[in-house]
Order: structure tokens, then C-alpha cells, then sequence
């Protein structure tokens, strides 16, 4: 009998483990809004210590699962972490279906739509005009730091590449004029980041892109409430959030060149405190080789800090006060000397020893308070408080005097005609100089500072059927730039430059500009069954001075002091139209004034235009395609005088005349394996952007690097075809990824 019923307990228990055994849990994973699958998402059974990532599908499975009660985790970088509890009995195999939400704000509830220019993936669709959101997932594919590689992948984005690191981009939205980037409206986490974006727009400093949680680029009518510049669009960089609870990472890459980045991060959120701290830095050699050696590279160092209060999660009345808090120093080993043309040709990557003591270096400040508050569910105001502050000192070979009474030659008419400058080239090259101060370098030393007051009131109201959304911004501003530079003198023996005078600080440009703006817009969304109606209009008044002090006063006592002045007053409309055709297509049209401020300089209109775009989408399972014509009719180009683009440095802005600008953005992105038997995915990626710009009179340009202007003649720097390729292929443990893109570019001349 003792036998009996010890065999009874053992098929029992051996009964128990084959049930404990054959429990399982599957399912998959996809994105709320977008439906798109998550692939490489972590699960965790906290009780057993058990977990496994989603596979290429998003499907995952976890098997061996003796029955009970679990509490299942699900994560994924970018998304909101869930925690769902779960019930297993013997031998059930449970299958569920997960939909997970982007992680896009630091406090649920508050409306982002004041901060963001997408809303995340989750607000594309609702957007009637071309808009583009590039999250953690995305950027985390390559880990760029280069912001010229992230937005390759993106049609309608116009780039010139300038020292191969994406440290100074030159960035256009529909061929607006890459020049420093001077043309977009360019924004951290909602604020003006421009050293000076009304005064002296050029980015000579720009957003850390590697430290980046997302980057949404925006065009059309549908970009007006984020000027002031609004006829190509605006980009805005999301900084990494506080985390929900206590994370942290640390990321360190190596590559050639001497290229390290190092990316490390940490924060906690509590009941109502939350913090992140956060550096980013990265260097490199440099890829170019410069005669007798030397560095070629850069270092960048880049700290932030977050703090936020806000109230329980179940006031009544949600608010939080966010202060944020930064600084980005850089030096870069980078020159505006470049080759002659038989040079280039032999050995592109060749630096002449007449560039051996250039240098760039960079320190930005920033600082930003932000309160938010919902107080009525209809109601919620969102209220800015920002200063930033730029210093930097381009230290670079200017000009070349090769004899002390013959003529001061610059750098540019040397390359372009060594011949009859032999001598000059030369001394550029290391032949020993004759005159003792044969090289003159500039001290390119500015200082900026940009600060301001904005605030957003919206309003939501409306029934199932109709939606709306009212939204008015104001925004007070102040920025400013000052030029104190001089020039130091060289000679060179043997390939090595020796200072032989040392300028005075002020001698040489030495004028302080400044900006007053006062900006506000009013924007409707009209949401009624498929069609979404959003008119807007933004009102800009810009008054810029020019303090010239002149380069016989660096004491600025005013004894030789020239003013100039500009004022600007200008209403800005648009409006945009979407209609869902179904719940797979949707279709868009849109119409606004561009508009861009004219500098300090008497005589100088402001940039207008009026542009028209009209566009489609499509997304069902695995394939999204984005199609958009636009049309950016210029009643006045303006054109910047940039030393970078063959001008005379002065920052100046000129009338361009009429021009007409025109092209096609496409995108295409698709799963080849979304229906194969495989756990496997293989996304593939096309972007297609043409961009046709002309003038459309003739002139006689301010503008030394244009020249005279025909009717007819193409816009200079501006890629006619750019096109992008990306290719993948993902499972749940590992990816792989390959992008390749090319901007062929025009001559300068057109």
C-alpha cells in the first residue's frame, strides 16, 4: 500500500513539472498610434528572472512557465515601459497582444504639442503638411553624431557638407540657402537656438545632435508658428527626457581617425522631483594631413542638467517647473585655406602649412526655465524663460603679403590664380617668407547672447465629431553679437609659422548688433470627420542696430562711431488642409508667406514668398510612402555674405530679386520579409528629393560671390537630385544597418 501511494506522489509531481513545463507565454508588440511592429523589445518575468526580446516581427515567446501569477515588464527603447499582471495555469499557452506608447514627454497629461513640432509618431497623421520625427529607435540604428547623416534620410533637406564632422552644418528646407544654416528656424526642446537668430542667424554653434532623444523637421504651411524664419521649415532638437524611474547608460564608440565618443547618462523620478545628468563628448584627429603634422580634428565636451517638480499624479490641477541647465566648449582644428584645383585633384585631403595655426574655439551656455499647467481640461499654458550665450574665436589665415610694400592678397584670389600670385603660394605652401609679417591671421572673435520670454495658451474644445484646438504663442526676444577682433602676423621659415606682431583686440571689426522682436501667432486646428483644417497667422516686429565703433577705437568711446538701423513689421498667413481618404491614405494642401528677417543693413527688404505644397501619404502593415510637390514663389531672395560661400565675412544680407523654387519630396519604406515565414524583418528605405531653383531677372549682385545675375540662372549650391538609401536587417538579438546618400551639387556660379 506504501508503495501504491508513493508512486501516486511521484506521477503527481512528475505530472505537475511536464504542466509547469509546457506553459507559455507569445504575443506580439506594435506602436499605439502607427501600428508599426517593435521589434528588439525586452520581456521580464520579474518573479523568475526570465525574460526574452521580440524578434523581427515583434513576435516573442516565453516558454517553461510553471503556472501562477506573473508581473510581466515589457520595455523598448523610446517607448513607455508597461507591466501588465498575468495568470498562468498548467500547461495554458497564453497569447496576448501588446500595443506600447511613445515615451515623447516627461509628464503625462501635459499637452506636447506646444513644445514639439510632431507630437512624436503618434502625431504625424493629424499633421496637414510634411513633417518628420526620427526618435530613439531611429537615431539609435547608426548613433550618429554627424546631423548632416541623421537628416539624409529625410526628402526636402538641402546640405553642404563643409569639414566632414557636421560640426558647422549648412542646412536648407527646400532650397531656403544652406549658408551656416542661417535660413531655418533651428529650436532645442522648443527655443531658439541660433547664437543670435534675428540679429546674426549663422550656427556657428549647433545643437549636440548625439545627445539627442529625437529630431523633428517640419516644412510647409504648417511650419508658420515657429519662426521667425518660415518659408523652408524648421528643425527642432528633443533633448534627452527625465526618465520615469531610475536609468542610466553609458555608450562609448571608437572608430579611424582617433575618433571616441563617449555618452553617458543617468536620472530618476520620484512622486514630484525628477533630475537627469548628462555628458556627451567626442573627438577626433582628424582625416586630413597636414603638412609637417598636426591635428586636424576637434574636441567637443557637452554637460546637462534637469530638474523637475510637479504635482501628484492625482491633482487636480497638473503643473510641473522644469529648469535646464548646459554648457558645450569645442575646439576645432579647422580652416577656410583650402586647394588649389591640381592640388585637389592629388591629394584632396592635403592641408597647406599656411593653415597650421588655425583653430576654432567654442563655448556655449545655456539655461532654460519652463512651467507648464493644465488648469481646466480644456485649458493648459505652457510659459518659457531662456538665455543662451555663444563665444567664439575663429582664429584663421586671412591674408598673405609677400614683400612689405607690395599688396595684401587674400587667401581666396591665391588659390584661385597661383600663377600670378606664386610668391603668396609659396609662403602658403612653407617656403621661408621675406617679410617678417608675410601671414596675417584673423581673430574671428565674437560674442552672443540670445534671451526671451515665450508663453502658449491653448484651448481644446468640441464634441466626437468636431475637434478643435485653439493655440496662441507670444514670444519676447533679445539677441545680440559682438565683433572684437584684431589681426596677429606671421612669418614663416622652413614650413613653421612664427608670430612676429601681435594685434590689438578691436583693431579690426569692432561693432556690436542687436535685435528687438516681438513675435505671435494665432492657430486653429478643425478637426470635422476626415478633414483637418489649420489656418494660422504669425505677426513678427523686428527692429535690428547696428553699433559700428570702427577699427581706430577698441575702446569704444564712440569718437568714430557709425549707427545703422532696420525695422520690420510683417503679418504672416497660412493654412493647411488634410483629408483622410481612408484609413490608409490621406492626402494634404497647403499655402503660406515665407518670410526672413533682413539684417541690420538700411536698403536691405525683408526674405518673402508665398509657398504652396501639396502632398500625400500612405501606410498599411509595412509600407509608408510620403509624396509632396511644392512650389516657393520669392517676390525677394535674400542672400548673406558669408566668407564660407566666396563672400567677404561681413554677415551682411543682400536682395536676390525674384526666384522661383520647385520640386518633388519622396519616400518610400517597406518591409521586403513582412509576409515571408521568418522571424526576421528587412526594412528597406528610399528618399528622393528633386529641387529646381531659378532666378527670374537679371542684376547686378551686391554679393561678390554671385556676381552679375542673368534671368534663368540656377540658384547656386543647390542639389538638383539628392537620393538616399538604407537597407537593414533585424532580428530580436541584433541588426544591422546600411545607409548610403548623395547630394551632387551645382557650381556656385549656377
Amino acid at each position: 500500500m506504501k508503495k501504491i501511494i508513493l508512486i501516486a506522489l511521484l506521477l503527481n509531481i512528475s505530472t505537475t513539472a511536464i504542466y509547469a513545463q509546457n506553459a507559455s507565454i507569445s504575443g506580439s508588440l506594435t506602436e499605439t498610434a502607427t501600428h508599426n511592429i517593435i521589434p528588439g523589445a525586452h520581456i521580464f518575468l520579474d518573479e523568475l528572472k526570465q525574460g526574452t526580446v521580440s524578434d523581427g516581427k515583434g513576435m516573442f515567446v516565453l516558454n517553461d512557465i510553471p503556472s501562477g501569477t506573473y508581473h510581466l515588464e515589457i520595455s523598448s527603447l523610446g517607448f513607455q515601459k508597461q507591466y501588465q499582471k498575468v495568470l498562468i495555469s498548467p500547461g495554458e499557452h497564453l497569447k496576448v497582444h501588446w500595443e506600447l506608447t511613445e515615451d515623447f514627454i516627461e509628464i503625462p497629461g501635459i499637452v506636447i504639442e506646444r513644445t514639439s513640432l510632431s507630437g512624436g509618431h503618434q502625431g504625424i497623421q493629424d499633421i496637414p503638411g510634411s513633417v518628420h520625427y526620427l526618435g530613439p529607435a531611429e537615431l539609435d540604428k547608426f548613433n550618429y553624431n554627424d546631423i548632416n547623416r541623421i537628416l539624409r534620410n529625410i526628402p526636402g533637406v538641402n546640405i553642404r557638407e563643409e569639414e566632414g564632422f557636421g560640426l558647422r552644418p549648412n542646412i536648407g528646407l527646400r532650397g531656403s540657402g544652406g549658408e551656416r544654416s542661417s535660413k531655418i528656424t533651428i529650436m532645442e526642446d522648443g527655443v531658439l537656438m541660433a547664437p543670435a537668430p534675428y540679429a546674426a542667424p549663422a550656427a556657428y554653434y549647433f545643437p549636440t545632435s548625439g545627445r539627442m532623444q529625437g529630431v523633428e523637421v517640419r516644412k510647409g504651411s504648417s511650419q508658420i508658428k515657429y519662426g521667425p524664419y518660415t518659408t523652408g521649415g524648421a528643425i527642432n532638437f528633443i533633448s534627452t527626457q527625465i526618465p520615469n524611474q531610475f536609468s542610466g547608460k553609458v555608450r562609448i564608440l571608437g572608430g579611424n581617425f582617433g575618433s571616441r565618443t563617449v555618452h553617458a547618462a543617468i536620472g530618476d523620478s520620484f512622486k514630484n522631483i525628477g533630475f537627469s545628468l548628462e555628458t556627451f563628448q567626442a573627438q577626433s584627429d582628424g582625416f586630413k594631413e597636414l603638412d609637417n603634422g598636426g591635428n586636424t580634428g576637434y574636441n567637443l565636451q557637452d554637460y546637462i542638467a534637469k530638474v523637475r517638480v510637479n504635482t501628484n499624479p492625482q491633482a487636480k490641477i497638473q503643473q510641473s517647473l522644469t529648469i535646464k541647465l548646459g554648457q558645450t566648449t569645442g575646439e576645432s582644428d579647422e580652416t577656410y585655406l583650402g586647394l588649389t584645383d591640381i592640388d585637389f585633384d592629388a591629394t584632396p585631403f592635403r592641408r597647406y602649412a599656411g593653415s597650421q595655426k588655425d583653430i576654432i574655439n567654442t563655448k556655449q551656455r545655456q539655461i532654460m526655465l519652463r512651467h507648464q499647467i493644465q488648469p481646466f481640461d480644456f485649458m493648459d499654458v505652457t510659459t518659457t524663460v531662456y538665455r543662451t550665450d555663444f563665444e567664439r574665436n575663429w582664429y584663421k589665415l586671412d591674408k598673405i603679403r609677400a614683400s612689405t610694400d607690395g599688396d595684401r592678397i587674400s587667401i581666396g584670389k591665391i588659390l584661385d590664380d597661383p600663377n600670378t600670385y606664386n610668391q603668396e603660394f609659396d609662403i602658403i605652401q612653407g617656403v621661408t617668407s621675406l617679410n617678417g609679417d608675410a601671414l596675417e591671421v584673423k581673430a574671428n572673435n565674437r560674442e552672443y547672447y540670445s534671451k526671451g520670454l515665450q508663453t502658449v495658451l491653448g484651448f481644446r474644445f468640441g464634441s466626437k465629431t468636431v475637434k478643435s484646438d485653439l493655440e496662441i504663442g507670444l514670444r519676447f526676444h533679445q539677441d545680440q553679437i559682438d565683433r572684437f577682433q584684431w589681426v596677429d602676423k606671421y612669418k614663416m621659415e622652413d614650413g613653421v609659422m612664427m608670430l612676429t606682431n601681435s594685434g590689438t583686440p578691436g583693431t579690426e571689426s569692432n561693432r556690436v548688433e542687436t535685435a528687438n522682436a516681438f513675435a505671435g501667432y494665432v492657430q486653429y486646428n478643425l478637426q470635422v470627420g476626415a478633414w483637418t483644417i489649420v489656418p494660422g497667422l504669425r505677426y513678427e516686429n523686428i527692429e535690428i542696430e547696428r553699433l559700428d565703433y570702427g577699427k581706430q577705437d577698441p575702446d569704444r568711446t564712440g569718437a568714430d562711431l557709425s549707427i545703422q538701423s532696420n525695422k520690420v513689421d510683417v503679418v504672416i498667413p497660412g493654412i493647411g488642409i488634410d483629408y483622410k481618404i481612408n484609413s490608409n491614405w490621406n492626402s494634404f494642401i497647403g499655402i503660406h508667406k515665407g518670410f526672413s528677417p533682413p539684417g541690420s543693413k538700411e536698403g536691405t527688404e525683408p526674405e518673402e514668398s508665398v509657398n504652396y505644397e501639396l502632398g500625400f501619404r500612405y501606410q498599411h502593415q509595412a509600407l509608408y510612402i510620403q509624396n509632396v510637390l511644392f512650389f516657393n514663389d520669392y517676390s525677394n531672395l535674400l542672400g548673406s555674405d558669408f566668407a564660407a560661400s566666396g563672400g567677404q565675412g561681413t554677415i551682411d544680407q543682400f536682395n536676390g530679386g525674384n526666384v522661383n523654387v520647385y520640386g518633388i519630396e519622396f519616400e518610400l519604406r517597406y518591409d521586403l520579409l513582412a509576409s515571408a515565414k521568418t522571424s526576421l524583418s528587412l526594412p528597406v528605405g528610399i528618399t528622393y528629393t528633386l529641387t529646381e531653383g531659378e532666378f527670374q531677372n537679371s542684376f547686378d549682385s551686391e554679393f561678390g560671390g554671385w556676381g552679375t545675375v542673368e534671368e534663368g540662372d540656377e540658384l547656386p549650391y543647390l542639389p538638383e537630385h539628392q537620393l538616399a538609401l538604407l537597407v537593414g536587417l533585424e532580428s530580436g538579438k541584433f541588426s544591422v544597418h546600411l545607409n548610403s546618400g548623395t547630394w551632387p551639387g551645382r557650381h556656385p556660379s549656377g
